[in-house]
C-alpha cells in the first residue's frame, strides 16, 4: 500500500465559502473524504493536511521524508510567491504532483507562475475538486511505473 500526502496550503479552508464562482461549492472536507476513498480503490493511503502558514507546510513536506512515496499539493497563493515550498520539494525527492482548482493560467498574469512547476512530477488545474482526484491518479500511476520500471 502507497501513502500520500495531500497537502492543502492558504485560504483553502474557506472552500465551499469562498468565491464558488472560482472555486466551486465542495468543501475541504469533502475533498478530503473523495480522496481517501479513491486511495482505497487505488490502493494508497491518503492522508489530508492544510495550513494558512508557509513554514507548516514546508515542515510537512520535510516530515513526509520516509513515511510517504508521494505528494499531491494545493499550494494555494504559495505557487506563485513561495521559493521555500518549491526548496523544500526538491530537497525531500518525494515525487509530488501540483494542483490547483482553476486553471491558473486562465486568471490574473501574476497566478501564472508556478515555483513549484519546474520540480513536480506534473500539474493539474483547472476542473475544479476533479483536479485533486486526477492529481491523486497520476502520482499513483507515476509510482506504479516508476517500482516496475527503476
Amino acid at each position: 500500500m502507497l501513502n500520500v500526502l495531500v497537502l492543502h496550503g492558504p485560504n483553502l479552508n474557506l472552500l465551499g465559502l469562498r468565491e464558488p464562482g472560482i472555486y466551486g461549492s465542495t468543501t475541504l472536507d469533502q475533498i478530503n473524504q473523495q480522496l481517501k476513498e479513491d486511495g482505497k480503490t487505488l490502493q494508497a493511503e491518503v492522508t489530508p493536511f492544510q495550513s494558512n502558514h508557509e513554514g507548516e507546510l514546508v515542515d510537512a513536506i520535510h516530515q513526509a521524508v520516509d513515511r510517504y512515496q508521494g505528494i499531491v499539493i494545493n499550494a494555494g497563493a504559495y505557487t506563485h510567491t513561495s521559493v521555500a515550498l518549491r526548496d523544500a520539494i526538491a530537497a525531500v525527492s518525494i515525487p509530488t504532483v501540483e494542483v490547483h482548482l482553476s486553471n491558473i493560467y486562465h486568471r490574473e498574469p501574476f497566478r501564472h507562475h508556478s515555483y513549484l512547476a519546474p520540480v513536480v512530477v506534473g500539474q493539474i488545474s483547472g476542473f475544479g475538486p476533479e483536479s485533486y482526484r486526477l492529481g491523486l491518479q497520476a502520482l499513483v500511476s507515476h509510482l506504479q511505473l516508476k517500482a516496475t520500471n527503476p
